[in-house]
């Protein structure tokens, strides 16, 4: 790229801020265009600029665990293909050839060319809601191996100079167990990323390309400048932090991920190479998963108003090691990684960085416990897939206050929402007769944790039905930080007539249920901060009041 230097601020500045609007009006397009919930109203996809070295530039504020990888799926895209032309589009979705993070999650790069030369990349990241593979809805807590998790999408060209791959096109919907709705999320997706490849060559004729690539270069510039700043007034040293998974689902518990921290200057390292071996099931992490969690945990202790792109990450290097839990070996199972051990990864980093950077941890935030049902609608007779998106755990509390109440987990901060329940129950044949927080789910502190949420949701199915689980945290709840305790764990019920009770697990596949069944969910709060005989007699009144604990202590 041309050099910064001589880019003026205000320039730098007009580019930056062009640049960021782009990347939210692709994500306004993919939430007005998407045809499933999981992601017109749960919002699971996120948008970014990347350059052809794997630089990103810009994103919107989605799913931080997304865009951390896609700099890694960039440069798998390079690597592959040396004749991308206008018009061509790339899909991917492999975490082993591809820069993927797990498979449900595709991702479209449309090419940017000023000129006859390929500048930039407009990409779009979307979770679908099926993937085929074993199980509906991707996650298979029985896998054993990736190809029971989905088709795997290595780089390729969906369409070439303009035209649809047709063949590839029926390839991928003929594997998918809900064609028509996957047709129209993918559609959404490349509308989204076309929508970026006009905006920005709309910039480049405004400014000139190179004038736009010296802005972008000052921006990243200027980006690590702050960052550096940030990270030189926290304590140098080596830290260490643990987060512990509570199980795989085929047996092993208390799987460990280390973390060791050495804070030098300006730098950072983060290790991970003390992590337990790499697990038979899915809650392995691929290369550039892990890569996107450790790029999360450190994003989470600088300034809010610094720009999220590969300026700020440049402080920062990560040391890991293959055939671990947070990178696994080729052909591992990976899909809950994006949720586990995302959250762990994080958790352990942002433990070990409290005896640095005391004034900005955070507690810990809630772990995921998805449900997917797969049923017939007896409204319609037609099959539908549905994914638990409501009741969202609370998030941890932190130096600022307590924490935000059913906002979510860690690798997602917000950006996942739990969507309309009477979108859902309108597109669904679901009931829901409690949606409420939980009381006393937040883990106390000077600043408490937020609020997990009680939900009761009926079944209104005619025809039994099939559930799966996928997730973690109903034996270790969220943790609390410098005195801080946890929050409560998970737990979740099915409640059958003539049945007694049944504690759902984290992962299991194939649950019966049947017409009239409830399933009683309570989730978990979010980890406290401080300890708690600092918290002021007024904010405990006001708890009680407000019914958010039994009693007031």
């Amino acid at each position: 790229m041309p050099t910064s230097a001589k880019i003026d601020p205000i320039t730098r500045s007009v580019v930056q801020y062009r640049l960021s609007s782009i990347v939210k009006e692709m994500g306004e397009a993919m939430l007005r265009t998407s045809y499933s919930q999981i992601l017109n109203s749960s919002r699971d996809f996120s948008l970014a600029i990347c350059d052809t070295n794997g630089q990103l530039i810009a994103q919107a504020d989605h799913i931080p665990v997304h865009v951390g990888a896609l700099p890694w799926a960039t440069l798998a895209v390079e690597e592959r293909f040396k004749d991308v032309a206008p018009g061509d589009v790339i899909l991917l979705n492999d975490p082993y050839q591809g820069g993927g993070s797990h498979l449900p999650d595709l991702t479209a790069f449309v090419p940017v060319f000023d000129g006859g030369k390929r500048l930039l990349w407009t990409i779009v990241r979307a979770h679908q809601s099926d993937i085929g593979g074993a199980t509906h809805g991707a996650y298979n807590p029985a896998a054993t191996e990736i190809y029971q998790e989905g088709i795997r999408i290595p780089p390729i060209k969906l369409y070439e100079a303009g035209k649809p791959r047709e063949d590839l096109l029926d390839l991928l919907a003929l594997n998918i167990r809900n064609p028509r709705e996957f047709r129209g999320d993918l559609a959404a997706m490349l509308g989204a990323a076309h929508l970026g490849e006009r905006r920005v060559s709309k910039l480049f004729n405004e400014f000139g390309a190179e004038t736009v690539e010296a802005a972008i270069e000052a921006i990243l510039d200027a980006t690590e400048q702050q960052t550096r700043a940030v990270v030189a007034t926290w304590k140098d040293g080596v830290f260490h932090g643990e987060a512990l998974l509570d199980d795989d689902g085929h047996g092993r518990t208390d799987i460990k991920i280390a973390a060791k921290v050495t804070k030098t200057g300006s730098d950072i390292e983060i290790d991970l190479t003390g992590s337990d071996p790499q697990s038979t099931s899915f809650v392995n992490s691929s290369h550039a998963n892990m890569q996107a969690a450790v790029a999360m945990a450190f994003a989470y202790l600088i300034d809010a108003d610094i720009p999220k792109n590969t300026g700020a990450l440049r402080p920062l290097k990560v040391v890991a090691k293959q055939g671990t839990i947070v990178w696994a070996d080729p052909g591992r199972p990976v899909t809950l990684c994006t949720s586990h051990p995302s959250n762990e990864i994080v958790e352990a980093i942002i433990k070990a960085m409290s005896a640095s950077c005391p004034d900005r941890v955070m507690g810990g935030w809630g772990r995921r416990f998805r449900i997917a049902i797969q049923g017939e609608d007896p409204r319609n007779g037609r099959s539908f897939i549905w994914h638990m998106f409501q009741a969202r755990p609370g998030g941890g509390a932190s130096p600022g206050g307590d924490g935000y109440s059913s906002i979510g987990e860690w690798h997602s901060v917000g950006g996942l929402k739990f969507g309309s329940i009477e979108v859902a129950e309108v597109r669904f044949p679901l009931h829901f007769r409690q949606h409420e927080f939980r009381p006393d789910s937040g883990g106390d502190g000077q600043h408490r944790g937020g609020l997990g949420v009680a939900l009761d949701m009926v079944l209104e199915i005619a025809k039994p039905a099939k559930g799966n689980t996928a997730g973690d945290g109903a034996r270790h709840g969220p943790c609390g930080m410098l005195g801080g305790e946890d929050g409560e764990p998970h737990h979740y019920r099915l409640l059958s007539e003539g049945r007694e009770p049944r504690v759902l697990k984290t992962k299991e596949v194939g649950i019966e249920l049947r017409p009239g069944d409830c399933l009683e969910i309570r989730s978990s709060g979010g980890g406290g901060w401080g300890p708690p005989e600092k918290r002021s007699a007024d904010a405990r009144a006001r708890d009680a009041a407000q019914g958010l604990v039994s009693k007031a202590v």
